[in-house]
């Protein structure tokens, strides 16, 4: 499988990567530009399946994904206006909103913690306090799996610089350029980091304590201004995914859904059978706590935690007023209310 790598920095994430075009409906479409924190179409992929299956289209919405560097860009992005919606990790938008910059989550689309504190098998580490005085890896420095680790490493009472440091490394299979110049010790990555590792020859183990499972990943989000302004998008965008995730999970559709991602990155489809581990990867991470609520839900429980984790941590310097302001689940009924 070809190596994927986070693209350098970027100025205020103006400099987007296409990844795949929809072609124009006959129909008059909004154009509705989503971004995402790395070039994967396997982890957007309610995004390109939604695209190949028409479900966007049916809801009068053209999109253009595009690809930037980590959650930092994507909400610089939304705030300028350059992106209509995004996919940033939960802690980057916490901050956002403690700076002012009104964005708030509006799908939760990982509601199991995507990240895991990985070590190599071998290793003789079987806490993240074993990782005192290590060097960790991260894909970015920004990155939403930053805010969790630091929040996993803080409840140890740990710190940083004093206790670690975070190094950034590059997603996946770059990550394994910092292990054999043994510059660290650790790797925050995800399942799909995991499978790559492995699949690069280091096999790694996952040393996240299980009160952390429901520090959730990156989902999708708007700006509040742009959400109460396009009500109307926000409901067909989110019912298109929810349609798109019904369809990935069906095993009969396989072969179509590796299609559409193979056509959003063709990189990464190149090898099928591993683009097909890494996509059950994705969707294990993605089932609901409650079944019930609904695709997209949020718990307030999990948002709480998250952010008293990032207050302890002093990763936020004071709690926000009023958490409510950073997510809203108004749409999530209307979304799992299909034609």
């Amino acid at each position: 499988m070809s190596n994927f790598t986070r693209r350098g920095a970027m100025a205020l994430a103006l400099a987007v990567v296409p990844m795949l075009a929809s072609p124009l409906a006959a129909q008059e479409m909004t154009r509705v530009t989503y971004v995402s924190p790395s070039p994967s179409a396997i982890n957007s992929f309610p995004i390109f399946v939604g695209i190949g299956e028409g479900y966007f289209a049916e809801e009068g919405i053209e999109v253009d994904p595009q690809a930037v560097n980590g959650s930092s860009a994507i909400l610089q992005a939304l705030a300028s206006g350059q992106a209509q919606i995004g996919r940033p990790g939960p802690a980057p938008v916490i901050q956002a909103n403690a700076r002012g910059v009104a964005v708030k989550f509006l799908y939760n689309s990982l509601p199991r913690s995507s990240f895991g504190i990985l070590v190599p098998e071998a290793a003789e580490f079987d806490s993240p306090d074993d990782l005192k005085g290590t060097s960790i890896g991260v894909g970015t420095a920004d990155g939403a799996e930053v805010g969790f680790a630091r929040a996993i490493l803080n409840s140890f009472g740990m710190s940083e610089p004093a206790d670690y440091e975070f190094i950034p490394v590059g997603d996946g299979g770059t990550a394994t350029a910092g292990f054999i110049r043994e510059e660290i010790s650790a790797y925050v990555g995800s399942l799909a980091d995991k499978a790559i590792l492995t699949y690069r020859g280091w096999p790694m183990r996952d040393i996240t304590p299980e009160e952390f499972q429901t520090l959730f990943g990156n989902g999708y989000a708007a700006t509040a201004e742009y959400i109460e302004a396009n009500p109307e998008i926000i409901e067909g965008f989110g019912r298109a995914m929810v349609r798109a995730t019904l369809f990935t999970r069906d095993p009969a559709n396989r072969e179509r859904v590796l299609d559409h991602l193979a056509a959003g990155n063709p990189q990464e489809g190149e090898d099928r059978e591993f683009a097909n581990a890494l996509l059950e990867a994705v969707l294990e991470k993605g089932v609901p706590h409650d079944m019930s609520k609904g695709w997209g839900y949020q718990d307030p429980e999990h948002w709480q935690a998250w952010h008293d984790n990032m207050v302890a941590s002093g990763e936020l310097e004071a709690p926000l007023p009023d958490l409510s302001v950073v997510y809203t689940n108004e749409f999530v009924e209307k979304w799992n209310t299909l034609p």
